[in-house]
């Protein structure tokens, strides 16, 4: 008798976002992601072609910094 294989499946998360999805992610339209970056409040990466993405830790940090905590 054989033992049955399972395959083991990995699933990870993205690393990076594109600017549509990052928007989305954070609740904001495309252009107020794109300010963000322009004040230096949201790093994003600028790949080959001219595509801008976002790091989703740095997505997750700055919703960390706008947390509110209330009493």
């Amino acid at each position: 008798m054989v033992a049955a294989v399972h395959p083991i499946v990995i699933t990870m998360e993205p690393l990076l976002l594109r600017a549509n999805d990052a928007a989305k992610a954070l609740g904001v339209c495309r252009r107020t992601l794109f300010t963000l970056t322009q004040r230096g409040e949201l790093p994003a990466i600028k790949q080959e072609g001219g595509a801008v993405s976002y790091e989703v830790a740095e997505l997750r940090n700055w919703i960390a910094k706008k947390r509110v905590t209330t009493a």
